[in-house]
C-alpha cells in the first residue's frame, strides 16, 4: 500500500485554503480599463458600498476596544483605501497558495487577514471564533512547513539553480 507524504496533505489544504480566499474576492474586483487600454483589477462599485456597513456593524458591538476604534477611527474614514487593500490581499493570498507561489510571504499576509477578520468578527458568533481560529492555524501550517514546496511553484523554482538564492528570502 503507498502512502502519500505529508507534504502532500499539506498542500490539498493550501490549495483549498487558496480557492477559498479566491472565492471571498470573486465578487469584490472587477476588469477596468487604464486609458482604455490596459487592463488591471479594481474594487467593485457593490464592494465599496458594501464595506463601510460591513465595518460599522463589526465596530459597533465589538468589545476589544482598541480594535473598535482602530475600525471607527481608522479604517471607516479611510474606507475606499482599506477596501481595495483587502481585496487585493484577498487575491494575491489566493492565488499565492494554489499556485504555492511565494507561500511564506502569502502565509504571512493570509496570517495578517485572518487575525484581523476573527478580531472583527470573534464576538459575534461561536462559528466566527472557530473558523478564523482554523484560518490562522492553517497559515502557521503553511509558513512553518514551507508549504508552496509540494506541488507548488516554489518546489520548482527552489529545484533549479538560479532559483535557490533570490527565493529563500521570500519563502
Amino acid at each position: 500500500m503507498t502512502t502519500i507524504a505529508p507534504q502532500a496533505w499539506i498542500a490539498v489544504l493550501r490549495v483549498v485554503v487558496g480557492a477559498w480566499f479566491l472565492k471571498a474576492v470573486w465578487t469584490k474586483l472587477v476588469v477596468e480599463l487604464l486609458w482604455g487600454v490596459a487592463p488591471y483589477p479594481a474594487v467593485s462599485p457593490r464592494f465599496l458600498a458594501f464595506h463601510p456597513k460591513r465595518i460599522a456593524e463589526f465596530a459597533a458591538g465589538n468589545p476589544i476596544g482598541w480594535y473598535r476604534e482602530f475600525l471607527e477611527g481608522i479604517v471607516l474614514p479611510n474606507i475606499r483605501v482599506f477596501a481595495t487593500l483587502q481585496a487585493l490581499a484577498e487575491a494575491a493570498v489566493g492565488l499565492g497558495l494554489v499556485l504555492g507561489l511565494l507561500t511564506g510571504l502569502t502565509a504571512l499576509v493570509g496570517l495578517f487577514l485572518s487575525l484581523n477578520y476573527g478580531l472583527a468578527s470573534q464576538w459575534m458568533s461561536f462559528g466566527q471564533q472557530g473558523f478564523h481560529v482554523l484560518l490562522v492555524t492553517s497559515m502557521v501550517v503553511f509558513l512553518g512547513a514551507r508549504a508552496g514546496r509540494a506541488w507548488g511553484i516554489d518546489g520548482w523554482i527552489l529545484g533549479r539553480p538560479f532559483g535557490r538564492r533570490w527565493l529563500r528570502l521570500l519563502i
